[in-house]
Order: C-alpha cells, then structure tokens, then sequence
C-alpha cells in the first residue's frame, strides 16, 4: 500500500524516529501505526542488543533543585561520542528523565527507569527508541537524590561533571557561596569519601599494601613497615577525604574548618560527584 508523507510525518511525531526509518516501518506494517511503533522499537532493541558491550563516555549531566532548596536530583545520560551528546534529541531525553524523577520523586536509578515521562512513554523504552534512531548505546551512567538542610549543586562548564552537596545544621545561614565552592573542589579533588570513617576497607587495604610496598623499596626493616604504611594512610585521609582535604581557596585550613568558620556546627552529611569520562 501507498504510505503518505503525512502518515511518516505523523509517526515521525509519535516516535521521534527517521523519516526514512518510519516510512520503512509502516510499509512492513501495512500503514497500521501501532504495529510500526512496535517494528520501530524493535530495531532500537536490536541496535542496543549489537552495542551492550560499547563504553558510554560522553553525554550530558543534569540536575534539578527543589524550590526550598533541601533537595538534589542528579541525572546523568551517557552515549557513545560527542557528537551525539549535543544532538537535540539527546539532550531533550535526558530533560525529560530529569523531569519524570522529580515528579514522580525517583528513590533510584531502577524507579526512574520504570517511570513514565510527561509524553506517556515508558523511560526505559523511550531510552531504546533513541538507541535505535541514532545507532548508538544510551544509558543512565549515575542518577542521585539527596535531601538535606540545604543542597547545593555544581555543573561543571562542559556539562561533564556533576555534582550535589548536602548541609546539615545550617540555621537558617545562607551556605550558597561556601556550598558553591566546595562543589567545586570536590569536582576538581575527587574525594573518595566525607571522612576516614567513609573509605571502604578494600580501599583501606590496597593504600596500606602500597605503603609497606613503598617502604619495602626504600630499604626500611620489614619490622617498621606496618607503621609506615598507617603513617601513609593518614597522609592519604587528608589529600582524599572531603573533611580532611585543604580548601583549595585557603590552604590554611581544611574543609571542616572552613565549614566551622561558616557557622558553628555547620557540617556536610553526604555528597555525591558523577563524572563522564
């Protein structure tokens, strides 16, 4: 049967697919619509099928504060290649992934996959349907929702980097600038954790093996190598722990001082830095 330019315009609306791909699709279907969407979502799963294995490097990070501040959600969408991570359609999914998990308050990565963006498709398909358009892998690389006194965000210029910072005990002080900066440091330090208390153990582990490693080299008695490497994990508690790092701005004081000169009391409950690369 004859396929109309306005029938492929229609489910080019609908779908967001090529016009070639959707003439393509309702010719195979007859000019029935709904099986075309299925046809059309079928490619994109083979497509993702073919590139399960590709690494997502690129993409766009996101994030949405609420109005009174208290909370943070983060998205982070990956693709393949640049190109692709300015492609209108890209960055329109990745809004719209944002704007479902704060409607619906997404806990998680799994929940807002589930979720039902604004134009009634399913996230997760919807995330397919791309892939099949554009013939590249599209994931959700990181997702965080944080609620605190006060959350502060930063987006690094390329939209690469993204990162939200929660303030407890903050009375009623304005941590908008003081927030600002430290997102910043920890954009650029890469804290592995708040404090010391933080660091998983397998990390704790592999630092105290470097450090007896490091020793050993140097010519120090298997007997002081122990005391060594604790020695060298305090230095590493300090260069890669939030609290304990030196404030980039003021390398006099480290971030808990600097917190305490903000507002007594003032402290950080969490962070969470998501980075495309």
């Amino acid at each position: 049967m004859a396929i109309s330019a306005a029938d492929v315009n229609k489910l080019r609306q609908m779908t967001g697919a090529g016009m070639m791909d959707c003439k393509k699709a309702l010719t195979e279907a007859g000019g029935d619509f709904e099986a075309a969407i299925d046809i059309l979502r079928k490619a994109g799963q083979k497509v993702a099928a073919k590139r399960a294995d590709n690494a997502t490097n690129e993409g766009v990070v996101l994030i949405a504060i609420s109005e009174d501040g208290t909370n943070g959600k983060l998205v982070a969408l990956a693709c393949e290649t640049e190109p692709v991570s300015k492609v209108a359609d890209f960055n329109e999914l990745a809004a719209a992934l944002l704007a479902s998990a704060v409607a619906i308050d997404a806990a998680d990565k799994d929940t807002l996959l589930a979720s039902t963006l604004a134009d009634g498709r399913n996230a997760q398909e919807a995330m397919i349907e791309l892939t099949g358009k554009i013939g590249e892998k599209i994931n959700i690389a990181g997702y965080e929702n944080i609620t605190a006194d006060k959350v502060v965000s930063y987006i690094h210029s390329n939209n690469k980097i993204g990162v939200l910072v929660a303030f407890t005990n903050v009375t009623g002080t304005d941590v908008t600038e003081v927030g600002k900066d430290i997102a910043m440091q920890i954009t650029a330090m890469k804290p592995v954790a708040l404090d010391k208390d933080g660091v998983d153990a397998a990390t704790i582990e592999r630092e105290i093996e470097i450090g007896k490693d490091q020793a050993r080299q140097e010519g120090k008695p298997e007997a002081m190598l122990e005391k060594i490497a604790t020695g060298k994990l305090e230095k590493f508690y300090k260069e890669n722990t939030l609290l304990n790092q030196q404030f980039v701005k003021d390398s006099s004081i480290n971030i808990k001082q600097l917190l305490e000169q903000t507002q007594k009391g003032l402290t950080i409950s969490t962070f969470k830095r998501i980075a495309l690369a």
